[in-house]
């Protein structure tokens, strides 16, 4: 990973962050599986599974819950999305599409710290967590749809925009090899 690109992970990394505490007034509404979907669709996996963990690291000490129990299904959940998004839609680009995937990835995400909170808790049934998180869910899944169909297509244009503007800024004028 070049330094310029390490450098737009770190400032993702700070606009996911900041995004989330902004919004963090109003339960599970959030722009941050629109923005991990973005993300997806610029920078490589390998960035994006850096980008992620960074993000839960910081969040998990920015909050006080160094928690393996809150930190490792976070970590599993976030990394699902750009993961499934290079497996299985690898070159989707229609912001219909992707809402619909942000909207199930919701649940999924919250289903993902179901054993963990059991395991924690020492409760043994499943149910009753997943009923009293469905209408978080709910929240989380239609804020990811509006948002995702809203600034997908605007957001993608943009960092892809200046991305390309950021490595023909940088290109060497002087080829030392060059005669």
């Amino acid at each position: 990973m070049t330094l310029r690109r390490m450098i737009l992970v770190a400032m993702a990394i700070t606009i996911v962050f900041v995004q989330e505490q902004v919004l963090m007034i109003v339960p599970n509404v959030q722009l941050t599986v629109a923005l991990l979907v973005i993300y997806a669709r610029v920078f490589s996996l390998k960035e994006n599974i850096t980008l992620i963990f960074v993000y839960v690291l910081l969040d998990s000490l920015y909050m006080g819950t160094l928690n393996p129990f809150y930190m490792t299904p976070m970590l599993i959940g976030w990394s699902l999305i750009p993961i499934s998004l290079h497996i299985f839609l690898p070159k989707t680009n229609n912001e219909k599409t992707l809402a619909l995937f942000g909207l199930v990835f919701s649940f999924v995400y919250g289903w993902v710290f179901i054993p963990f909170h059991m395991i924690q808790t020492g409760i043994h049934t499943w149910w009753p967590y997943l009923l009293a998180d469905i209408p978080f869910q709910i929240v989380m899944g239609v804020s990811s749809y509006i948002s995702i169909l809203w600034v997908y297509q605007p957001l993608v244009r943009l960092i892809r925009q200046e991305m390309e503007k950021l490595e023909h800024q940088f290109k060497p004028i002087y080829h030392p090899h060059e005669k």
